[in-house]
């Protein structure tokens, strides 16, 4: 059985492509215009043992946001595929772990109901030209439907 899947999705903002292999080997090509979301995609492909292809074109004139939420969308979604009828494997997992000046901590339900929370210290985004500001608190809450 292959555990794969792919993903198109088209919105006015953005046209998002996912090719997703759970038991590969990090390898595929991410580009979604936003260099630090294609380096945390390139760490969970990496990290994750997953063959992952993203492309995105975007709005990105508008910011980054967009992009990011649609292909956490999709991304997703092509998990949820990919996982098929989940026979074998655990509904729950979690991990702390430490990342340079950073401690990173997941946790994760993989039941098939669509929630995400996000919590981190965010830079403000800066126009070009402009100096950076510092971090903020961001907290995010997201119920996407199924489709």
């Amino acid at each position: 059985m292959s555990r794969s899947a792919e993903i198109h999705r088209v919105t006015c903002e953005t046209d998002v492509r996912v090719a997703l292999a759970l038991d590969g080997s990090g390898a595929g090509e991410r580009s979604t215009g936003v260099g630090f979301l294609d380096h945390m995609l390139d760490l969970l492909a990496r990290h994750g043992h997953l063959d992952l292809d993203v492309a995105v074109a975007g709005d990105l004139q508008t910011g980054a946001h967009h992009t990011a939420e649609d292909t956490a969308i999709v991304l997703g979604q092509a998990l949820d595929d990919a996982l098929g009828e989940r026979r074998g494997i655990a509904r729950y997992g979690s991990a702390t772990i430490p990342m340079d000046e950073a401690r990173a901590s997941c946790a994760i339900d993989i039941s098939g109901r669509p929630y995400t929370l996000f919590q981190a210290e965010l830079p403000q985004a800066r126009p070009v030209g402009s100096s950076m500001s510092s971090p903020r608190s961001s907290s995010a809450r997201s119920r996407t439907p199924r489709s």
